[in-house]
This record gives structure tokens, sequence and C-alpha cells, in this order.
């Protein structure tokens, strides 16, 4: 049976509750495993480089999709003799990179996962831009989505998934649609937009189904350009809540390993609900790096 590393984001849902949660979550399927909480990325550091000296390789995010991203990205700095494997048990207001899989959105019928041998190996996303290169695994984007998720960051928790829509709300009053270039392969888009988005994972902002055609293993990000104008944009929103939205006359598509992304007035990007900084972007897709537990 594998031994699985519980990486905790104490300051996530319940805060020091989930170290315990998980724990019992963990004891309830019969799966081994130390619980450890992170205090900061430090900490986090010594704590897989650690593991990976004693080759220990299997490793456990708690919390959300921003948690499960500074895990992995943890996870790729470093080197390992076998495929490392990333397990997901959900806190705080969710994850949405487990609803591509329908994995439970409770931490204890979650845990269930960890105790078969099923791993998924998916691919990675890279986006390169004035931060350096970030990982990411579920979905990235710029422009007033972008810009939602970081006002979203600043409301309590408490409101759950409700928190996406409000930081929409408040976010979309003063953003300015602008002139986009986007390049996909062969394929471009240039003209005005008011957002970008390149998935890899099919769910984001609590269980919108942004890209429904999103595969984790075929190479490839589902690209979408938002051309709606400011005052259009909210009409959008009930679309792509249950993923209609692709034959909108507002939204253009691609598909591609690799995306370039330029705006004429500068984007606030963020990737797996994490804000990185502005445009312009370069984002491509790194197989074979990781694999995924469900």
């Amino acid at each position: 049976m594998n031994q699985w590393l519980v990486l905790v984001n104490p300051n996530a849902g319940t805060g020091r509750r989930q170290a315990s949660r998980a724990a019992k979550a963990l004891a309830l399927h019969g799966v081994a495993g130390e619980v450890i909480e992170i205090s900061d990325l430090d900490a986090l550091g010594r704590a897989i480089d650690e593991a990976a000296r004693t080759g220990v390789r299997h490793f456990v995010a708690v919390g959300g999709d921003g948690t499960v991203n500074i895990v992995a990205n943890a996870i790729l700095a470093r080197e390992f003799a076998q495929t490392p494997v990333l397990g997901v048990l959900p806190g705080g207001t969710g994850c949405d990179l487990l609803r591509t899989f329908a994995i439970p959105q409770k931490m204890e019928p979650a845990a269930a996962h960890l105790a078969t041998d099923t791993v998924y190996p998916i691919d990675v996303g890279v986006v390169e831009g004035e931060w350096g290169i970030r990982h990411f695994l579920n979905v990235g984007d710029v422009g007033i989505i972008a810009a939602a998720a970081k006002r979203a960051a600043s409301i309590t928790p408490r409101l759950g998934k409700s928190r996406y829509l409000l930081g929409f709300g408040l976010a979309l009053p003063t953003f300015k649609a602008t002139g986009v270039r986007v390049r996909v392969g062969k394929r471009s888009y240039e003209g005005d937009a008011i957002a970008v988005v390149f998935a890899n994972g099919q769910y984001f902002g609590g269980g919108f189904n942004i890209a429904p055609k999103a595969a984790m293993m075929d190479d490839r990000l589902d690209v979408q350009v938002f051309t709606a104008s400011r005052r259009a944009a909210a009409r959008l929103v009930p679309k792509v809540k249950r993923g209609l939205h692709l034959t909108d006359r507002d939204v253009e598509r691609f598909s591609g390993p690799h995306v370039e992304i330029a705006t004429d007035d500068p984007w606030p990007v963020e990737v797996d609900g994490e804000y990185l900084g502005n445009t312009p972007v370069v984002a491509k897709v790194a197989r074979g790096r990781i694999a995924l537990k469900i």
C-alpha cells in the first residue's frame, strides 16, 4: 500500500480542523498517510525535499484549487526517480479540479479514491510572463475573469463559492474591453475582447463548466476568447455555468498545445484561482510530469 504525505493548508476552510478531519478521512478508508500542516512555502519545500530523499512520491493536497496549485508547483520544482503522484482532498470552498473526474466535493467520500491504484497521467499547463514560469493543472485566464478571481480572493471564504459571482459583480462595472491578439498554432484572433481562457480541466469558479470539451491528457489547451461587450458579458454567465456557451456568437474557441496572448492594455492573469501578474502571457502543455490520483 502506498504511503501518502498529506499536506494541509491551515488557512483553507475550517483552518486547523482540516488536519484532524483529513486524518479521520484517511482512517475511514484504510489509507496510510502522514498528515502535516504547511505554514508557508519554505515549509512545503522542506517537506517535499525530505519526501523525495526518502523515496516518498505520493502526495495529497488538502484545500482548494489554489492549494493544489501551490503543492503541484512545489512538486514540479523537484526531481523524482519516478513520476510523482498527486491526490486531492477538497477543503475550503471545494476543488474544481476534482469536478472533471466526478470526485466528491466533501473530504470524507473523496478520500475513498486514495485507496485504489488508479492514477491518471495528466497534462500540466506552463505559463510564462512577468512573474517567471508557473505551472497549473486546471484553468488559466486573463481579463474580466481574472479580475473577478482577484476580487473574490479578498472576500470572506464563509460565502463559499458564491464569492466568485460576487467578485465578478464587483469587477465588471469598471473593467474595460481592450484589443487582444491570441495565437494558437496556425490560428489566431485579433480584435476587442473582455476575457481569454486557456483550460486544461473543465470546471472553475465554484462549478462553472468553462471548458466542457477539455481533456487533461490530449496535449492541448482549450482556448476561448470572449468578445462580448461589458454590458453583454453578464448574459453569458448562465451559459458558462452549464457549459452551453461554446456556440455563442461572442465566443471564439481554439485548441492547441501552445497559446500566446497579448493585450493593448495590461490585463490580470490568474491560474487555478491564483493571481500571477499582468499580460502578455504564453501558455503551453507539458506532458508526463505528474500523475493525478483519481
